[in-house]
């Protein structure tokens, strides 16, 4: 593993303030269905020597999300320490054993982490869709204590629709996914990989297509890969160019399709909120409301009301 920087100062005191604890899983995307990409998030002890991680067959982007600590790696006999502000990140390739870990958090506060599981199965797939020339061996790099601006944005965006725990959050978990995957390819394997980009954007023919399916299917779970197969497009080229063609990434312009779709039936109908919500590809009544409030500052109880 390379890290960024190196203290020699023991990490620990001789004496400790509270017993050591476990990290406590606060939330997980698995119940979500979010393909080739699992996140958590845990509330990590203040304090913690000897973690040793299990085996994971999946590469995992770890990204301090609250407060900052220093982690000492086991390393030729002695330990190196490698401090930790938020937003800093480390990725363990998959299928690898990691040494003994300890850390200590440097914040009063909490300190949480949150964990990116990146399917080895995503990766290869991508860079079939890609039509990549890559190595036979898609070998990521062990890196510690590194940031990397792109990958702290997706970690800390995810990290929100993870808190909304809505499955219609998985439109914008898979682009996500794609993001990270392509990123990883390009800037964390052994040997780079080159990823040819689209010569073209979309045509009027495709944009027509991709509308009128969106349109059909806007109260389903909507996925990249649906979308994505209306153009013709890899889902990750899709994502960019619907980006360029519309200004708006597939997600937000589904989202607000759905949410000019729920007005439309608050003002025209006496349907309940409930059923709005449902034929709108809302996950339920909450999170009509959680989305609503955060486009207009109400509810749609009190925009009905007003319309």
């Amino acid at each position: 593993m390379t890290e960024q920087a190196t203290i020699s100062q023991p990490l620990f005191t001789q004496a400790r303030a509270e017993p050591q604890a476990a990290p406590i899983l606060i939330r997980s995307s698995e119940a979500l269905g979010w393909d080739g990409l699992v996140v958590r998030e845990y509330d990590e002890p203040s304090e913690l020597d000897g973690w040793q991680d299990t085996v994971e067959p999946d590469p995992i982007l770890m990204m301090v999300s609250q407060g900052s600590m220093q982690v000492g790696y086991y390393r030729n006999g002695d330990w190196v320490t490698v401090p930790y502000d938020q937003g800093d990140l480390a990725l363990k390739p998959g299928g690898t054993v990691s040494s003994p870990v300890r850390w200590r958090s440097c914040s009063p506060g909490p300190l949480q982490t949150v964990h990116l599981h990146l399917s080895q199965r995503l990766l290869c797939r991508t860079v079939e869709e890609l039509g990549c020339h890559a190595p036979t061996r898609l070998d990521l790099v062990r890196r510690g204590g590194f940031q990397d601006p792109l990958m702290s944005q997706i970690g800390f965006a995810l990290r929100r629709e993870l808190a909304l725990q809505a499955p219609s959050g998985k439109l914008y978990a898979e682009t996500a996914a794609r993001m990270l995957a392509v990123h990883l390819l390009r800037h964390y394997t052994s040997t780079p990989v080159d990823i040819p980009e689209p010569t073209q954007g979309l045509t009027s023919q495709q944009m027509r297509r991709v509308m009128e399916f969106l349109v059909e299917h806007l109260h389903e779970d909507l996925s990249l890969e649906a979308l994505a197969e209306q153009s013709g497009f890899s889902a990750y080229h899709f994502a960019r160019l619907f980006r360029q063609a519309t200004g708006e990434s597939p997600h937000q312009f589904v989202m607000r399709q759905r949410i000019t779709q729920a007005q439309r039936l608050l003002r025209e109908t006496d349907l309940p909120p409930a059923h709005i919500a449902v034929a709108c590809g809302f996950a339920n009544q909450s999170h009509l409301t959680q989305v609503f409030k955060r486009y207009f500052g109400h509810t749609p109880h009190a925009y009905r009301r007003k319309h």
